[in-house]
C-alpha cells in the first residue's frame, strides 16, 4: 500500500486537504470507478482474439484505489508525474500512463470543475455560465515534464523548446479569490502556446467572459494582462 493511501486509511479526517475530498465520498468513487473499469475491461477482453490464458500477464505495480488516488492527487495540486512516481513508488512514465488511463474514467463519475458539474443539464450550465460574468476569472498554466514518447510523431509534438524537454501542458480557471476551480484542461502537447490553448477551449465560457492572466495572454482580447 502507498503512503499516501495508508496515511488516509490512518487519518481519514485528512483526506479533504489532500485530494479534494471527503473520506466518505472517496470510499463511493473508488467503489463506482472500480466498477466502471471492470465493465471497460471486460467489453475489451470480449473484443480480443485470446492467445494466451485470461489473467495471465505482467500484474500492475499499483492496485486499483492507489491508481485512481495518485490521479486525484495530481488534479488537486498540479505536481509532476516524476513527483507522483516517487510518493507512489513507481517510475514517472507508469505514473503518467496511471494519470491518462483514469482521467477519461473520473471524468464520467467525478467533474473536475464548477463547469462539468453542470454540463449535463443545459439550463444550469447557462446559468453558471451567465454567473461567472461577474467576475474576472484568473487563467494560468502549467507545463511539466513527461516521459520521452517512443512514437517520433509523438516526440516531435510533445517537445517542448523552452524546458528543451518532452512535457505535458494543463491550463487552470479559477475564481478571483483563488478557492474554485472553475475549469480544468490536462495532458495537452507542453510546445502547445498558452493563448493557443486558452483560445481553443473558451467556447465553454459565455462571449462576454473576462479572464486575467501573464504576459503568455497578451494579443487575446478577452484576457487582461498583468504588467
Amino acid at each position: 500500500m502507498s503512503d499516501i493511501l495508508n496515511h488516509i486509511e490512518e487519518n481519514p479526517k485528512q483526506t479533504q486537504r489532500l485530494i479534494g475530498l471527503a473520506y466518505e465520498e472517496l470510499q463511493q468513487l473508488l467503489q463506482n470507478a472500480e466498477g466502471l473499469h471492470h465493465e471497460k475491461q471486460a467489453l475489451l477482453e470480449a473484443k480480443k482474439v485470446r492467445i494466451i490464458a485470461g489473467g495471465v500477464g505482467r500484474k500492475p505495480k499499483l492496485s486499483l484505489p492507489e491508481q485512481i488516488i495518485l490521479t486525484l492527487v495530481y488534479l488537486r495540486h498540479m505536481t509532476t508525474f516524476q513527483l507522483l512516481g516517487i510518493q507512489f513508488g513507481v517510475s514517472e512514465s507508469t505514473a503518467n500512463d496511471t494519470f491518462n488511463y483514469w482521467l477519461p474514467h473520473l471524468r464520467e463519475l467525478l467533474p473536475s470543475s464548477l463547469l462539468e458539474q453542470v454540463k449535463k443539464n443545459a439550463a444550469d450550465h447557462a446559468i453558471v455560465k451567465e454567473i461567472l460574468t461577474e467576475y474576472e476569472l484568473i487563467v494560468d498554466t502549467y507545463e511539466q515534464v513527461r516521459e520521452k514518447p517512443g512514437d517520433k510523431d509523438k516526440q516531435e509534438k510533445y517537445f517542448s523548446g523552452k524546458k528543451s524537454n518532452h512535457t505535458f501542458k494543463s491550463q487552470i480557471i479559477i475564481m478571483p479569490d483563488g478557492r474554485d476551480i472553475v475549469d480544468v484542461v490536462a495532458g495537452e502537447p507542453g510546445p502547445k502556446s498558452d493563448i493557443t490553448l486558452f483560445r481553443e477551449y473558451r467556447s465553454e465560457f459565455d462571449p462576454q467572459q473576462r479572464f486575467k492572466g501573464d504576459k503568455a495572454y497578451v494579443g487575446e482580447d478577452l484576457i487582461t494582462t498583468q504588467e
